[in-house]
């Protein structure tokens, strides 16, 4: 038996670097999930340790919120420190 093909090879317009992250992400929680339940650990022990790694990373995430905002008000001043400083040829490239 023979099997022919028929048709143009397309590409997917997915992005492989995306799937590949998307797998990735997958693989960690899977295998962060099997850890904290193979651990040799009592309940009690576990829901602490769950809630200190839940506050980090509730801190961490508010930490990076707050850079964040520094950066764009940084970014701001410099926008308007560069359109200071260009002045009248600005209204040039703005038509």
């Amino acid at each position: 038996m023979t099997l022919e093909r028929s048709g143009e090879y397309q590409a997917s317009d997915r992005s492989t670097a995306g799937t590949a992250l998307t797998f990735l992400f997958i693989g960690l929680g899977i295998g962060a999930l099997a850890t904290l339940l193979l651990a040799p650990k009592t309940g009690k022990q576990m829901r602490r340790m769950l809630r200190r790694k839940y506050d980090d990373a509730l801190e961490g995430a508010e930490e990076l919120v707050e850079r964040g905002g520094e950066w764009a008000k940084r970014g701001g001043e410099w926008v308007d420190e560069a359109r200071d400083r260009v002045g009248p040829l600005g209204k040039l490239f703005n038509r």
